[in-house]
């Protein structure tokens, strides 16, 4: 799977999303060890607490179907700009691919790859925990 493909699949993603309070739309494809894909949109909810990232509902969906090593999350927003996963999604993706890349979509300027360390530093996981 090339970078474009898995770009592609977030954005297709994205047109599923369901963002009525901040009409900020996400999508999400990860890309597993196993070379499986899973795709994941933003849910809002106006509990605002009980919204859930694109990338997290990616995340969830692989882990839910015995995936839990992933290489590659791609990311595509409404803005047009490049969209960073929020803090919360980083230490959740950290957790499944400390080595793994995040691929973020620019309307006018294409993907940017940054590995998820840069985005995250200093971020954790169980055998931090002692």
């Amino acid at each position: 799977m090339t970078n474009a493909q898995l770009m592609d699949l977030a954005k297709e993603a994205r047109n599923m999303a369901y963002a009525p309070y901040s009409h900020f739309l996400v999508g999400a494809a990860i890309l597993a060890e196993d070379g499986r894909v899973f795709t994941g949109c933003n849910v809002e909810n106006a509990s605002y607490g009980g919204t859930i990232c694109a990338e997290r509902t990616a995340a969830v969906k692989a882990v839910s179907e015995g995936c839990k090593s992933f290489k590659t999350i791609a990311v595509a927003t409404s803005s047009g700009e490049w969209g960073a996963p929020c803090g919360l999604c980083r230490q959740f993706l950290y957790e499944f691919m400390p080595e793994g890349n995040v691929l973020m979509w620019d309307d006018a300027k294409g993907i940017k790859e940054m590995p998820l360390k840069e985005l995250l530093p200093m971020g954790f996981r169980g055998e931090d925990i002692k």
